[in-house]
C-alpha cells in the first residue's frame, strides 16, 4: 500500500501539472491526496486522468482557496464515507488487509477557525470500529521544535492540536527524510520551516500495518513537501521501501525531554 499526500499549492498552470506527472512517475502510489488545487471539481477531474488516476474524488475550490483531490488505482476497491472543503473520508477494502479508513484532511489555514479542524477531526473519530489513518496538512504544529524561524507558534493552539489527537486515539506516525515540511524564504534571514504535513492513525491501525513508513520526499512545485505513505499488513504482503535519512520515531514524543533531545 502506498499513499502520496501533498499540498500542491495550486494546479491551475500546465507546467504545475507537467511537475506533479513527472513526480509520480517514479513512485507509482496506489492512492493521491491533494491539497489546494486551487481548481473547479471538473477541471481538477482532468489533471487527476492526466495523472493517471482514473478514479477519484474532487472537492471544488472556494474561489482561489483550497481544492481537495482524492484519486486511487482500479485495483482498489474505495467507498467515499464523507467530504468537505478540508476533508475526503473513504473506506477501503482489500483482499490483503480488509476494512479499513484513509481520511485525506487539510487543516483551516485561519489560525482563528482551527478549532474547527478540530472539531471535524473528532466529529470524524466518533467511529472507532476501523482501523483508520489520517494523512494531509494539518496547518499546525505538536511541538515548539517543528518550527525554526519567523514567530513562535502559539502554545495554546499546539495544545489544542496535542489534545484533539489524544480524544481521537490518534498517534504521530513519525517520518523519513528532512524533519519540516513546508519552507519559505530562501534567505537565512528570512527562511522558515515547519512540520505542518504529518499522518496519524489508531491502534487498530498500528496493528494491521506494522511495517509502516512515513517519508518526507523533497518539494519541486510547492513549497510543501510531499508525503509519502507506505506500509505492508500483518500478513507481510509487499515489501516496504525505506531511504536514507533521519527518521523521526513517533514514540519519542512520549518522552518528557523531546525538545531537548531534538534540539
Amino acid at each position: 500500500m502506498s499513499i502520496i499526500s501533498w499540498n500542491v499549492r495550486g494546479l491551475g498552470k500546465p507546467r504545475a501539472v507537467n511537475c506533479l506527472r513527472n513526480s509520480l512517475r517514479g513512485i507509482h502510489p496506489q492512492f493521491l491526496l491533494l491539497m489546494e488545487t486551487k481548481l473547479s471539481a471538473r477541471r481538477m477531474e482532468r489533471v487527476r486522468h492526466k495523472c493517471g488516476f482514473r478514479f477519484g474524488i474532487d472537492v471544488a475550490a472556494v474561489g482561489s482557496r483550497g481544492g481537495l483531490s482524492f484519486g486511487w488505482k482500479p485495483e482498489s476497491n474505495v467507498h467515499l464515507r464523507s467530504y468537505s472543503k478540508h476533508h475526503i473520508d473513504v473506506e477501503i477494502h482489500d483482499d490483503d488487509n480488509g476494512p479499513w479508513r484513509l481520511i485525506g484532511f487539510y487543516g483551516n489555514p485561519v489560525e482563528q477557525s482551527r478549532p474547527e479542524s478540530w472539531d471535524l477531526l473528532r466529529q470524524l473519530a466518533t467511529d472507532q470500529s476501523l482501523p483508520w489513518i489520517v494523512v494531509g496538512d494539518f496547518n499546525e504544529i505538536l511541538y515548539s521544535f517543528e518550527k525554526n524561524g519567523g514567530r513562535q507558534r502559539s502554545t495554546r493552539n499546539m495544545a489544542l492540536f496535542q489534545d484533539t489527537l489524544v480524544d481521537c486515539d490518534l498517534t504521530d506516525l513519525g517520518f523519513k527524510g528532512v524533519w519540516y515540511t513546508w519552507e519559505h524564504g530562501r534567505l537565512a534571514t528570512n527562511n522558515i520551516r515547519e512540520r505542518l504535513d504529518r499522518a496519524v492513525a489508531n491502534p487498530s491501525w498500528w496493528e494491521r500495518f506494522p511495517e509502516y513508513s512515513v517519508t518526507h520526499l523533497s518539494h519541486t512545485i510547492s513549497d510543501h513537501c510531499p508525503l509519502r505513505v507506505e506500509s505492508t499488513s500483518s500478513n507481510g504482503h509487499s515489501r516496504r521501501k525505506l531511504e536514507s535519512g533521519f527518521r523521526f520515531e513517533a514514540s519519542w514524543v512520549l518522552e518528557d525531554d523531546i525538545e531537548h533531545t531534538i534540539q
